[in-house]
């Protein structure tokens, strides 16, 4: 029986560097927050974009985003944050990357096999590295997650295909950009 493939991930472009004084962060409810939409909107992040967090008294490191206010006026993400008032530090959002949707591995329905595959489509100009995570678990929290070897791709603005086969029993899969700082991807397609 032939198999078609998934779109995992659609285009995704490298998104703009947001830098203001008016950022704070609220550990109620894991936020990232602009006290001024018109000096710093969030607007165009998405869930599942990874940013890095420079700037910060307390809070530099990468975060997940879950999800993003109507207005743009906050982001809430994944990983812990730690209260700090906006104070005139200047504060950097970077975009890092993304991390896909999870998708149905072969242990998800107990095939044998474990056979997977990948392919990532990236433009001429991209920059940064694609790589296969997988768990175990039915109900995975982000710290349930590795990474699965023999997976990653570094991007060499030349290469705009590559794929790669693996194996295992994992219940789910996803794939994360890193260290993504120019061109975009234009999809990554997955079979199991």
């Amino acid at each position: 029986m032939a198999q078609t493939s998934t779109n995992i991930q659609s285009a995704y472009n490298y998104k703009t560097v947001q830098t203001g004084t008016v950022i704070s962060f609220s550990a109620a409810g894991n936020k990232i927050i602009s006290s001024d939409t018109q000096a710093v909107t969030f607007s165009a992040w998405s869930a599942f974009d990874l940013i890095r967090v420079t700037g910060s008294n307390l809070n530099n490191k990468i975060f997940t985003v879950r999800s993003v206010a109507h207005n743009g006026s906050y982001l809430v993400v994944e990983e812990s944050v730690t209260d700090e008032n906006s104070i005139s530090n200047l504060i950097t959002l970077t975009p890092y990357g993304v991390i896909t949707d999870k998708y149905e591995g072969d242990g998800f329905y107990s095939q044998v096999d474990g056979m997977h595959t990948v392919a990532y489509y990236v433009t001429p100009t991209f920059a940064g590295s694609i790589k296969m995570q997988a768990t175990l678990e039915f109900q995975p929290t982000e710290n349930d997650w590795f990474d699965v070897a023999d997976t990653n791709f570094v991007g060499d603005q030349s290469t705009t295909a590559r794929s790669f086969n693996f194996i295992g029993n994992f219940v789910w899969v996803r794939a994360k950009c890193y260290n993504h700082s120019a061109g975009g991807i234009t999809k990554i397609l997955y079979n199991h």
